[in-house]
C-alpha cells in the first residue's frame, strides 16, 4: 500500500493525491464583486453544505500551491462579505471550466464563458441564469487556516435566499436528480455526472434497527461469493424471515426447486449457487428472497 505522509512530500503532489481521493466533490460556482462593482465568477470543488439551522454553506478558495497568492474571489469576499453560489449541472460545465481561466483582475467572466448575469436580490452579486439553482448568500466568517500555499479559506456562508428552477422538479416539488443532472469533481481533469445509470438507492435505516452484519449465520457472514455489500443489505433487515416464509419459499420458488435439482446431491456446490442466486436477489434490491434463499434447506 502506498503510503503518504504530509511533509515528505511536495505539497503539489499531496494536494493531488487528495483531490483524487476525496472525490467526487460538488461545485461552488461563486459570483461575488469587488467594492467598486466589478463582477467575478469561479468554480471550487472544495465546498459543501454543513448545516441547516442556520444555513451554512462553506467552500474555500485556497491560496495557490505555486506561488502563495490568493484569489480575486476570496479578495472579494473580503470587500463585500457576500457571495451567490451557483450550483453546476451538465448542461453548463464546460462553459464553467472555461470560466476557472484565471484571467486578469477586471475581466468578466460572465462574458468569457457565455453566461448570462441576473440582478440578485438581497446582494449584489450577479446570479447565473443558466444555473438551476442560484443562492444568495451573506458571508458570516473566514477562516484563514494557514499562509502557505495550499492553505485552506473557509469562507462561512448563510444563505439569505433560493432560487431554484421548476424545470428540475418532480410532480411533489423535490428536485428530481435526473433533471437537475448535477456534476461533480474528480481529480485531475476528470469529472462524475450525478444522475442516469450513475444513480442508486439505499434506504436510510432510521424507522428500523438492522441487525447488524455480525449477526449474520457465519456460514453466510464468510461466504467466498457475497461481497461487504451484499452482507450490509443483508445486515439492514430489522428481522430474519420466519420459518413459515422460508417454507412457503422453499414450496414456491422454481428457482429453489431448480437448484435442488441440479446440486442436491453436492452440499458445497448447491450453497454456492444458493449464494450466487441471493447475490442476484440481492443486486435486483430484494433482500428478502435473498435471506430465504440462503436459509432454506
Amino acid at each position: 500500500m502506498l503510503t503518504i505522509v504530509p511533509g515528505e512530500v511536495s505539497t503539489g503532489k499531496l494536494h493531488a493525491y487528495m483531490l483524487a481521493a476525496v472525490a467526487p466533490r460538488p461545485i461552488c460556482f461563486a459570483s461575488t464583486v469587488d467594492k467598486n462593482g466589478q463582477v467575478n465568477l469561479s468554480p471550487f470543488s472544495f465546498f459543501n453544505a454543513f448545516g441547516s439551522n442556520p444555513t451554512t454553506l462553506i467552500f474555500s478558495p485556497a491560496r495557490r500551491v505555486r506561488d502563495n497568492t490568493i484569489k480575486h474571489t476570496l479578495e472579494n469576499v473580503y470587500e463585500t462579505m457576500e457571495v451567490c453560489i451557483n450550483v453546476v449541472n451538465y448542461d453548463m460545465v464546460w462553459q464553467m471550466s472555461l470560466a476557472s481561466t484565471e484571467y486578469d483582475k477586471g475581466i468578466n467572466e460572465f462574458e468569457k464563458g457565455g453566461f448570462t448575469e441576473l440582478p440578485s436580490d438581497l446582494i449584489r452579486p450577479p446570479r447565473v441564469k443558466e444555473s438551476p439553482v442560484q443562492i444568495e448568500c451573506k458571508v458570516r466568517e473566514v477562516i484563514e487556516t494557514g499562509r502557505e500555499g495550499g492553505a485552506a479559506n473557509l469562507v462561512i456562508c448563510e444563505i439569505l435566499k433560493m432560487h431554484i428552477s421548476e424545470s428540475v422538479l418532480d410532480a411533489e416539488q423535490h428536485i428530481d436528480p435526473n433533471k437537475i443532472k448535477l456534476v461533480a469533481r474528480m481529480g485531475g481533469d476528470w469529472y462524475a455526472k450525478a444522475f442516469g445509470e450513475a444513480l442508486f438507492e439505499i434506504e436510510k435505516p432510521l424507522r428500523t434497527k438492522g441487525i447488524g452484519v455480525d449477526s449474520i449465520p457465519e456460514s453466510i457472514r464468510l461466504s467466498t461469493v457475497l461481497t461487504g455489500n451484499n452482507l450490509g443489505q443483508l445486515g439492514n433487515v430489522d428481522a430474519l424471515p420466519s420459518e413459515e416464509e422460508i417454507q412457503l419459499f422453499m414450496e414456491e420458488s422454481e428457482q429453489y426447486h431448480n437448484l435442488k435439482t441440479r446440486f442436491g446431491h453436492h452440499d458445497e456446490s448447491l450453497e454456492y449457487e444458493r449464494h450466487l442466486l441471493a447475490q442476484q436477489y440481492l443486486n435486483d434490491g430484494d433482500t428478502s428472497s435473498a435471506w430465504k434463499i440462503l436459509l432454506a434447506r
